[in-house]
C-alpha cells in the first residue's frame, strides 16, 4: 500500500511538471506574439517627389569622335637632306607657308642650264620661221626646231617641279604639330614631317540605330560636349551615310562644330545629343526612383496609412472593473501616418536623369526617389526632401516641369 501511494505521488508530480512545461511554452509563444504585434515598425526616412505632367524634349543620344575639319599628315615628296625646318610645334601656319626646305643646290644649278636651253631653242624656232617665210627653209626644219623647244621646256618644267617638291609647304591654314625630322637628316619620299590640323571647325562622327534614322535630317541642330552633363558646343548635321552597316545596323552621321576656343581635339571622345520636337503632358521620374528587378520595374508610392482596427469591446462586468487607482491597460500604438506601397510601372524613353513612365503612375502621386533599399511594401516612411538625388543635368537635357 505504501508503494502504491509513493508511485501515485510520483505520477502526479511528473504530470504536473509536464503540464507546467506545456503551459509555459504556450504562454511564451503568446507573449512573443503580443510583443511583435504591438511593436511599432521603424519609420524609414526617404525623399519623395510629386508626379506632375512635364514638357518632355526627346532626343537622340550617341557617342562620337572628334576630327579636324581639315587634317593631314604632311610628308616629303622628294629625297634629299633637310636644310631648314621653318616651324615649331603648335605654330599657326597659313596656306602656302614654307614648312621644310630640302637641299636643292644641284637642281638650282641645273635650272640655269635648262632656262638657257629653252632660250636657244626659242631663237632657233624664230630663225627657222623667218627663213621659211622667205622660202629659204623647209617645214620639216621648222618642226624639228619646234620639237627641240618643246623638249627644252619639258626639261625646265620637270626641274622646276623637283624644286617645288624640295620645298614642303602648308596645303591649308591650321596648327602644325611636332616636327618628326631633324636638320641634316636624309629623307626619302613619304617621310612624315608633321601633322597639320585645322582646329577652328571640328567634325564629329557618330552612329545611331537604324530605327532613329527617320528622325534626322541634314542641317539639324545638335549639341556636343566632353561629358553628358556639359553639352556646351552646338553644331549642325552635315552628312548622313546613305548605307546602313549590315553587321551593326548602325548609321554613320557627321556634324560640324565651331571650335574657335580650341577646346576640342582630333580623336577626342565626345557626347552627342540631337533634340527632337517637344511633347507636352508627359509623365517622367528621376531614374533613381525606379528599381529594376527580375519581375519588372517598380517604384514606391507614398500613401496615407490605413486606420487601425478598432479593438473588441468586452462585455460589461462589474467584477472585472478595475479598482480605483489601479493601472490602466496600455493603449495600442498609433499606426504610422505614411506608408510606401510597391507599384510596378512600364518604362519608356530616357532623357538624361529622367525616364518616361508609360503606365503605372498617375499625376499627384508621391514617389520615393531615395531610400528604397530599406523599404518593403507597407513600410512606414517619413519624407525628408532636404537632399534630393536629382542633378542639374535633368534641366540641361530638356525636361522641365510645365
Amino acid at each position: 500500500m505504501k508503494r502504491f501511494i509513493i508511485a501515485t505521488l510520483l505520477l502526479i508530480v511528473v504530470v504536473a511538471i509536464c503540464g507546467g512545461l506545456i503551459w509555459f511554452n504556450f504562454f511564451r509563444d503568446k507573449m512573443i506574439g503580443q510583443f511583435f504585434a504591438n511593436m511599432k515598425a521603424p519609420v524609414v526616412t526617404v525623399s519623395a517627389i510629386e508626379v506632375k505632367p512635364q514638357t518632355w524634349t526627346p532626343g537622340i543620344e550617341a557617342v562620337g569622335t572628334a576630327a579636324a575639319s581639315e587634317g593631314v599628315d604632311i610628308a616629303v615628296q622628294a629625297s634629299g637632306i633637310v636644310q631648314t625646318i621653318a616651324f615649331k610645334a603648335n605654330d599657326r601656319v597659313t596656306q602656302g607657308e614654307l614648312l621644310v626646305q630640302l637641299d636643292d643646290s644641284v637642281e638650282r644649278a641645273g635650272l640655269i642650264s635648262a632656262q638657257t636651253n629653252v632660250a636657244v631653242a626659242q631663237d632657233a624656232v624664230t630663225r627657222t620661221q623667218a627663213l621659211l617665210n622667205r622660202n629659204v627653209s623647209t617645214v620639216a626644219t621648222l618642226q624639228d626646231s619646234q620639237n627641240n623647244l618643246d623638249k627644252a621646256k619639258g626639261a625646265l618644267a620637270e626641274l622646276e617641279a623637283t624644286l617645288d617638291h624640295k620645298a614642303v609647304k602648308a596645303p591649308f591654314a591650321g596648327t602644325i604639330g611636332i616636327p618628326r625630322i631633324d636638320v641634316g637628316q636624309y629623307v626619302q619620299p613619304g617621310t612624315l614631317v608633321a601633322t597639320l590640323q585645322n582646329l577652328d571647325t571640328m567634325k564629329v562622327n557618330f552612329t545611331i540605330p537604324e530605327q532613329q534614322l527617320t528622325q534626322l535630317k541634314i542641317g539639324q541642330t545638335a549639341k556636343f560636349g566632353l561629358t553628358e552633363d556639359d553639352l556646351r558646343f552646338t553644331g549642325k548635321i552635315t552628312g548622313i551615310d546613305p548605307k546602313i552597316d549590315p553587321s551593326s545596323r548602325l548609321v554613320s552621321v557627321q556634324a560640324l562644330v565651331d571650335n574657335s576656343a580650341g577646346i576640342l581635339r582630333p580623336g577626342q571622345f565626345i557626347r552627342v545629343r540631337v533634340d527632337l520636337p517637344q511633347e507636352d503632358n508627359v509623365i517622367a521620374l528621376p531614374q533613381t526612383a525606379v528599381t529594376i528587378s527580375l519581375y519588372g520595374a517598380y517604384v514606391y508610392v507614398v500613401q496615407d496609412a490605413p486606420p487601425p482596427a478598432a479593438p473588441a469591446t468586452p462585455a460589461p462586468d462589474a467584477a472585472a472593473k478595475p479598482a480605483d487607482g489601479a493601472a490602466k491597460p496600455a493603449e495600442a500604438p498609433a499606426a504610422p501616418s505614411l506608408i510606401a506601397k510597391q507599384q510596378f510601372v512600364t518604362l519608356g524613353r530616357r532623357s538624361g536623369d529622367l525616364v518616361e513612365i508609360v503606365k503605372g503612375v498617375e499625376p499627384g502621386m508621391q514617389i520615393v526617389t531615395s531610400g528604397q533599399n530599406k523599404l518593403s511594401s507597407g513600410s512606414s516612411v517619413a519624407i525628408d526632401n532636404s537632399v534630393q538625388p536629382i542633378s542639374d543635368a535633368a534641366a540641361k537635357t530638356g525636361a522641365s516641369k510645365s
